[in-house]
């Protein structure tokens, strides 16, 4: 395959895997709803820099640990189940009754979304499992492999950025609708229970 077509095809690829909806979606639109825009988009930062952390590991060889190595991988899933737990439970039992963009107390009493982001990447091997086997099968002979699989993966995130920015300039415009407390509780709780589920799927995989 040329490299034209490979980056075609990829990013084809790419594309569906983005729009597919999954855990990111779900903070970047739970993030976005309770905090407002700004936070939405630091959340899909904080996503996009544990996306391309995992992304350069696998583009240089560190990911492939994960595929050899149980103990290390058994490490990180456990980490991040239980920090999605973590968030989840938190979002059950403590649902919100109003959005939370300008007070400060409630604001400093849970993680900044950048850093909810980029943990809830980082703690998942999963993502990282996925870019060692996604990337391999669109390299191309002619290019390095290292470079060619980090530019892969600034690609599909960039998707991602692009992606969130538009469900976040959507939610935005329905925010007086969601400001209601029903409706940011019912958010919440849907959320935890989002959390929870993948949170329970990742503490009872296997390698992927």
């Amino acid at each position: 395959m040329t490299p034209m077509g490979s980056l075609a095809a990829f990013t084809a690829a790419a594309t569906l895997v983005t729009l597919t909806p999954g855990l990111d979606t779900a903070l970047v639109l739970r993030t976005t709803a309770a905090q407002g825009r700004r936070a939405g988009a630091w959340a899909a930062v904080g996503i996009a820099l544990g996306c391309l952390t995992w992304g350069a590991a696998a583009a240089l060889g560190l990911g492939a640990l994960l595929s050899v190595s149980r103990t290390l991988f058994t490490v990180i899933r456990l980490a991040g189940a239980s920090y999605l737990v973590w968030l989840g439970v938190g979002l059950l039992l403590r649902p919100r009754a109003r959005l939370i963009a300008g007070d400060a107390t409630e604001r400093a009493s849970s993680p900044s979304p950048f850093l909810r982001g980029l943990a809830t990447n980082l703690l998942n091997p999963k993502v990282g499992v996925f870019y060692v086997s996604f990337l391999p099968a669109f390299a191309v002979r002619e290019v390095s492999f290292a470079l060619w699989g980090l530019l892969l993966a600034a690609i599909h995130v960039g998707l991602g950025l692009i992606w969130f920015a538009i469900l976040i300039q959507a939610l935005d415009r329905a925010r007086t609708w969601l400001s209601r407390p029903g409706v940011v509780r019912a958010l919440d709780r849907l959320t935890g229970l989002v959390f929870l589920g993948f949170g329970a799927e990742l503490a009872l995989s296997g390698r992927g």
